[in-house]
C-alpha cells in the first residue's frame, strides 16, 4: 500500500517536474519567435524605405527627363516663330521698299507730266506762229506767180506724180535694206527703251532675289576693300549686286534667272562661312555652279518621268532642267513645254500615231532656248541642230525644226507639235492674259487690216504674233502689198500694245476663170 502511494506521488512529481519543465521550453521558443518576428519586420521595413527611396528616385528621373524634353520642345517652337518673323520683318521690308519705289516713279511722273505741258505749250505757239509766216508767204506766192494756191498744188502734183512714186519706191527699198542691217541695234534699243519706260513690280519679281544678311556688317565684308570683293563676284556670276539702306538685305538683279539663282546659293555660302575674298568667291560660284548643274539633271529627269520620255543624253536631260528658269511671256518654258507634249501625246492617240513620239517631240520642241549663244537663228533651228548631233530620230528632229513653220513639215508629227505649241501658247491665262484682253487684242489687230481699202480678209493667227491679210487682186498690185503690209504694221505699232513682236503677211492671189459652153 505504502508503495503505491509512494509510486503515486512519485509519478505526481514527475508530472508536474515534467509539466514546469514544458512550460519553461514553450517560453523559451516563444520568446526566441517573438524576437524573430521583431526582426523580420524590421527587415520588411528596411526593405520598404529602401524601395520607397528607389521608386522616389526613378520618379523624380522621368519628371526630369519630361522637364527636359519640354524644354526642348519649347525652344523648337520658339525657333520656328523667331524665324517666322524675321521673315514677315523682310516681307515688310520688301513691302516698304515697292512703296517708296511706287511712290518715287510718281513723282517723277508728275514732273514729267509738268514738262510735257510746258512742251506742248512752247509747240502750239510755235505752231500757231509757223501758221501764220506760212499763210504769208502763200500770199507772196500767188502773187508772184499768178495762179491760187489750188492751181499751183494741182499743176504741181500732176508733174510730180510719177516721178514721186518712182522716188519713193526707192526710198522705201533703201530704208528697208538699212532697217534689215540695223535690225539688231534698233531692236536692242527698243527693248532697252520699253524697260527703262515701262519695268513694273511683275518685272522686278522676275529679275530679282533678296538674301539676307546676319548683320549690317556683312555688307561691308562682301564690297570688300575698294569693292574688291564685290567686283569678282559680279564678274564670276554675271549678277548685278544692289548694295543699299535697307537693313540686313542684299539685292542680286539679272534678267537671267539660271545666273541669279547660282548667285544667291553661293552668297549665302559665301556669308554663312565667313570667309569672303576674291579666290574663295570664284570657288564657292565654280562648286556651285556644278550642284546647280546637278540640280538641273534631276529636274530634267523628273520631267521626263512625268511625261513618259525615256533614254535622252545626259546633256539634253540637263538642258530640259535648264528649261525651268527661262520665261516665255511670262509663261515657265519646262511648263509649257511638258504641257505641249501631253497634248501632242493625247492627239498623237486619237489619230492612230506613236504618242511616245509625240510626246518626245513635245518636251524637247523649245530645247534650243536652252541654249546659250549669242544668234540670230530661230530657237527651234539651234534645237533641231543639237539634236542631230546626238543623233535623234528624224521624225523629233523635223518636227522640232518646223513646230514655228521655219522648215517645211515632213511629218504629222510636225503638224502636232505645232498645234499642241500654239493651244498651250494662246489659251487664255498662259501668258498673263486675261480672256477679254485676249479676245481684244485680237479682234483689234484684225480691225486694224480690214479698215485699208482693197483688203477682202484677216485673220489674227499664232496667239496674235501673225497677221494675215487677203487682198482683192484688181484693187492691190505686187508693189502696192508691199506699202500696204507696211502701213498695217505702222498702225498695229500705234494703235495696239503687245509683247515680241508681230508679223504682217500680205497674201495676193490671181485667180483665171472661163467657162467652156
Amino acid at each position: 500500500m505504502e508503495w503505491i502511494i509512494g509510486a503515486v506521488i512519485g509519478m505526481v512529481v514527475g508530472s508536474v517536474g515534467l509539466w514546469i519543465f514544458l512550460k519553461l521550453s514553450a517560453g523559451k521558443k516563444l520568446l526566441q519567435a517573438t524576437q524573430e518576428a521583431k526582426r523580420v519586420l524590421a527587415d520588411a521595413v528596411s526593405e520598404a524605405e529602401t524601395l520607397k527611396k528607389e521608386k522616389l528616385i526613378e520618379v523624380q528621373e522621368e519628371l526630369l527627363e519630361s522637364k527636359q524634353r519640354l524644354e526642348k520642345e519649347i525652344d523648337s517652337k520658339k525657333e520656328t516663330l523667331q524665324r517666322e518673323e524675321r521673315r514677315l520683318d523682310q516681307k515688310e521690308l520688301q513691302i516698304d521698299r515697292k512703296a517708296e519705289i511706287i511712290q518715287k516713279k510718281e513723282k517723277e511722273a508728275n514732273f514729267l507730266r509738268g514738262k510735257l505741258e510746258e512742251k506742248e505749250k512752247y509747240i502750239q505757239q510755235k505752231t500757231e506762229e509757223l501758221n501764220q509766216l506760212i499763210s504769208e508767204q502763200i500770199q507772196k506766192l500767188e502773187e508772184i506767180s499768178g495762179y491760187t494756191r489750188e492751181e499751183a498744188r494741182q499743176i504741181l502734183l500732176k508733174d510730180m506724180e510719177a516721178e514721186a512714186k518712182k522716188e519713193g519706191e526707192k526710198i522705201t527699198n533703201a530704208i528697208i535694206d538699212k532697217a534689215k542691217l540695223e535690225a539688231n541695234r534698233k531692236a536692242m534699243e527698243i527693248v532697252v527703251s520699253a524697260i527703262q519706260q515701262t519695268a513694273a513690280e511683275q518685272s522686278a519679281e522676275a529679275t530679282v532675289s533678296v538674301v539676307t544678311l546676319p548683320n549690317d556688317d556683312m555688307k561691308g565684308r562682301i564690297i570688300g576693300r575698294e569693292g574688291r570683293n564685290i567686283r569678282a563676284f559680279e564678274l564670276a556670276t554675271g549678277v548685278d549686286v544692289i548694295i543699299d539702306d535697307t537693313p540686313e538685305v542684299v539685292i542680286l538683279s539679272s534678267y537671267n534667272s539660271y545666273r541669279r539663282e547660282i548667285a544667291r546659293l553661293a552668297l549665302e555660302k559665301l556669308i554663312l562661312d565667313g570667309r569672303i575674298h576674291p579666290a574663295r568667291i570664284e570657288e564657292v560660284v565654280a562648286k556651285t555652279t556644278e550642284e546647280v548643274k546637278a540640280s538641273l539633271r534631276d529636274t530634267g529627269e523628273e520631267a521626263m518621268l512625268e511625261i513618259g520620255v525615256h533614254e535622252l543624253p545626259d546633256e539634253i536631260v540637263e538642258l530640259v532642267g535648264k528649261l525651268k528658269y527661262l520665261t516665255s511671256y511670262g509663261q515657265n518654258v519646262l511648263n509649257h513645254s511638258m504641257e505641249v507634249a501631253y497634248l501632242a501625246g493625247v492627239m498623237a492617240a486619237e489619230l492612230g500615231l506613236d504618242p511616245k513620239i509625240a510626246r518626245r517631240a513635245g518636251l524637247l520642241h523649245d530645247i534650243g532656248k536652252a541654249i546659250q549663244r549669242h544668234t540670230d537663228a530661230d530657237h527651234s533651228q539651234v534645237g533641231a541642230e543639237l539634236l542631230k548631233k546626238f543623233n535623234e530620230n528624224p521624225l523629233v528632229i523635223n518636227a522640232v525644226a518646223a513646230h514655228h513653220k521655219e522648215s517645211e513639215a515632213s511629218s504629222p508629227y510636225a503638224i502636232l507639235i505645232a498645234a499642241a505649241d500654239s493651244i498651250s501658247g494662246s489659251r487664255p491665262g498662259a501668258r498673263r492674259e486675261t480672256l477679254q484682253s485676249f479676245i481684244k487684242r485680237m479682234h483689234t489687230l484684225e480691225n486694224i487690216a480690214n479698215k485699208i481699202k482693197g483688203v477682202k480678209n484677216c485673220h489674227a493667227i499664232q496667239a496674235g504674233k501673225e497677221v494675215r491679210v487677203i487682198v482683192d487682186c484688181d484693187v492691190v498690185n505686187d508693189n502696192q502689198a508691199k506699202d500696204l503690209a507696211r502701213e498695217i504694221a505702222k498702225q498695229i505699232q500705234s494703235n495696239s500694245e503687245f509683247p515680241g513682236q508681230i508679223k504682217v503677211t500680205v497674201i495676193r492671189e490671181y485667180r483665171a476663170f472661163d467657162y467652156a459652153t
